[in-house]
């Protein structure tokens, strides 16, 4: 193809995907790829659960392309929304689910500072237990709120994004995050010397 296809919109990938041309779902793979393997892996604390569901969700595109409709939202909003809905099936049906993430499961998507090479081995220390602390946290949170905290702090996505994966109007979106970020802060503050800790203080404000 001469086109370049990096260049392309999502909804346009899927086209030519749906007209058969590979490329253009790996194009569109490697582009949503890492943020469903995230969101999934934020959402579940699993890493296996996370693999799965990635698998999943683009498997579902494969198999039923013409189930998005262009005219209910952007094709974004329908990759994680399938991946939301698988993510709860799996929450469902494994409750078994670890509820904590060793800091080497992902490196990514935290809402704190990434480690800086000139703090001290004291200030590294703070920094992986606050990324522990806060990431427990999270995965403690009902499901509903867990989602808007993923989607809207750890994702950056835009309220209007977020209320597209979720299927639900922005206000909705709006008060289960404030309520979301109000037990989020509560249940950090309760954290043994989180609050006291300068990493501690630094992720509180996140959600004030």
């Amino acid at each position: 193809m001469n086109q370049n296809l990096d260049s392309l919109k999502d909804e346009d990938l899927l086209r030519l995907m749906s007209s058969g041309i590979e490329d253009a779902f790996t194009t569109l793979y490697r582009r949503r790829q890492g943020g469903v393997y995230r969101f999934a892996l934020q959402m579940s604390g699993s890493a296996s659960v996370a693999e799965d569901v990635t698998q999943e969700v683009f498997l579902a595109l494969i198999r039923d392309a013409k189930g998005f409709d262009a005219e209910r939202g952007s094709l974004a909003g329908y990759i994680y929304g399938i991946a939301r809905n698988q993510v709860l099936r799996r929450i469902e049906k494994d409750r078994f689910l670890t509820t904590s993430l060793t800091v080497n499961d992902s490196d990514e998507g935290t809402m704190i500072e990434a480690l800086d090479p000139s703090d001290g081995p004291l200030d590294l220390l703070s920094r992986t237990e606050t990324v522990e602390t806060v990431r427990n946290a999270v995965l403690a949170l009902p499901a509903h709120y867990r989602e808007v905290i993923v989607f809207c702090e750890l994702q950056e996505m835009s309220y209007f994004e977020a209320a597209e994966a979720l299927g639900c109007a922005v206000g909705t979106v709006r008060s289960r995050l404030h309520r979301a970020r109000t037990i989020l802060v509560e249940k950090l503050k309760g954290a043994q010397g989180f609050s006291e800790s300068r990493e501690g203080t630094r992720t509180l404000r996140c959600f004030a």
